[in-house]
């Protein structure tokens, strides 16, 4: 039998498929789309059964070839831009694709975890999995909306298992291909080696500069709950998976620039040091994503925890300091 996971070469879906070889699974069929081939990088330490490009894959599920071989479908694979302006792409890549593989598992009794997002909640102040709280602001938000409220239908007369999962700013290894769409700490990281400084939007929606607060979730977290319900596929339903704690971009600066600085033996310095030394700087708020920016995000962990997933999360601090080292090593600063 084989556990199939989609976007397998991008940056959930290749810590996704690293957590299952680390337990000993490595009948993987890795699903991606590589018109973008420096994703490949993500899956070369990673042992897999077999990669198929996204359309070879749907031709041979209609087909009937992976009828009785497959154990459980995790779907990282979407679309992951929020500024994309197609929507008829981001239709199709992200409702249309989910909603194929959704019908192809219930009809053979096949588990299926699916990557949804915290983007479903828009600009809102309370982050629970019910409707009246989301209200996304852009079409990618608005792809995973509609593909969560397909599944809400589904579940009571569900044939096996479905979990979705509300990612919320999800950081850490094998996010460099993902270029500006990266996380803020990637690029809080790059710009600290290349100019010595980190740059943070100047104030906005009532926040002093840099207060801004997300809920900054480290992508081994993200995969270790994945994990979780796949051996649990007695659990459905709709979960957000954030650290459940909102940290401002200045705590994350700080912790970045600290990394930076522990790498060179050098101590930490407070959030107000930094500031004054220079090392964290603040620019104007882009007229470009004003009405269209979560200035406020925080996950509400009650389903997840009472669904029984009890693990901690990492806080930014812990995060960023297991991340920067990796980079390090990893990723070429030019």
């Amino acid at each position: 039998m084989y556990t199939i996971v989609t976007g397998a070469a991008g940056f959930i879906g290749s810590n996704v498929v690293k957590a299952l070889n680390e337990r000993g699974a490595a009948r993987i069929v890795a699903v991606d789309d590589l018109k973008r081939a420096e994703k490949f990088r993500n899956l070369v330490d990673c042992e897999i059964a077999d990669f198929l490009d996204k359309e070879d894959f749907l031709a041979r599920l209609s087909s009937g070839r992976f009828d009785g071989a497959v154990d459980a479908v995790l779907h990282q694979g979407a679309c992951s831009d929020t500024m994309e302006t197609d929507g008829r792409y981001m239709m199709e890549n992200n409702y249309r694709y989910s909603l194929t593989l959704l019908d192809w598992c219930q009809a053979r009794k096949v588990p299926f975890l699916y990557a949804s997002s915290a983007a479903v909640y828009g600009a809102g102040r309370r982050f629970r999995e019910e409707r009246a709280c989301e209200a996304p602001l852009n079409v990618y938000g608005y792809s995973k909306f509609l593909f969560d409220q397909i599944v809400r239908r589904r579940l009571p007369e569900a044939s096996a298992p479905i979990a979705g999962f509300r990612y919320f700013n999800v950081y850490g290894p094998r996010e460099a291909h993902k270029g500006r769409m990266a996380s803020v700490a990637f690029h809080h990281y790059r710009q600290f080696c290349a100019e010595g400084k980190v740059k943070l939007f100047a104030g906005c929606d009532g926040y002093a500069d840099g207060e801004q607060k997300r809920d900054f979730v480290h992508v081994g977290d993200v995969a270790r709950v994945n994990l979780f319900f796949l051996d649990h596929p007695e659990k459905s339903g709709i979960f957000n998976v954030g650290a459940g704690r909102a940290q401002s971009f200045n705590e994350l600066a700080a912790a970045n620039v600290n990394a930076c600085r522990a790498l060179r033996g050098q101590p930490p310095e407070t959030l107000e040091a930094l500031q004054r030394q220079g090392f964290i700087e603040y620019i104007p708020f882009p007229e470009a994503l004003k009405g269209k920016y979560q200035s406020f995000t925080q996950a509400d962990l009650s389903k997840l925890r009472e669904a029984g997933y009890d693990a901690p999360f990492a806080s930014v601090e812990e995060g960023v300091a297991q991340y920067v080292p990796w980079l390090k090593d990893h990723v070429q600063n030019t």
